[in-house]
């Protein structure tokens, strides 16, 4: 499988996250070089206006963007993202040589979500539901996902 990047705002500072996300990034170990880059939340007052959540983004998303590895395949996930199957998925991570690509970068934003800076540079946007999850669960379940297409891709049993 192609080198992943995983790009988040903010640490997964509850144990149980962390040792989730950390299950995960050793299985993927094996199959394919796992790259996590976690980018520093900008902080915002407890009642943040639309315009002081704006800003916040925007300095978020050029440290985000500094950091995304060149050639990459660029998937933010938004919830105005394309809802795929984990089939669907993995046939994304697989076929993104045959376009160019030389690696995958997954970006996961804030509980204030994303710049349209980041969504304007993605090859594709993802959601993983209609429903809100926390973007630390949310980390997880992507870890969990990768995982998953790795193994869909090669066939695997894991993936029923």
């Amino acid at each position: 499988m192609l080198p992943v990047t995983v790009i988040a705002v903010g640490q997964l500072k509850e144990r149980y996250f962390k040792d989730a996300a950390d299950e995960y990034k050793k299985r993927l170990s094996g199959s394919c070089r796992i790259t996590e880059i976690e980018i520093k939340e900008e902080k915002t007052p407890d009642n943040p206006s639309e315009s002081q959540i704006a800003a916040a983004l925007k300095k978020e998303a050029e440290r985000i963007l500094d950091a995304v590895p060149k050639k990459a395949c660029i998937i933010p996930m938004c919830i105005e993202g394309k809802h795929m199957s984990s089939e669907e998925f993995a046939s994304q991570i697989e076929n993104a040589p045959l376009k160019g690509f030389s690696s995958v970068c997954f970006i996961i934003g804030s509980s204030h979500g994303l710049s349209d800076d980041v969504k304007r540079a993605a090859t594709l946007k993802l959601s993983m539901s209609k429903m809100t999850f926390p973007h630390k669960l949310a980390r997880v379940m992507l870890y969990e996902q990768i995982y998953r297409a790795g193994e869909i891709i090669s066939g695997s049993k894991y993936h029923k």
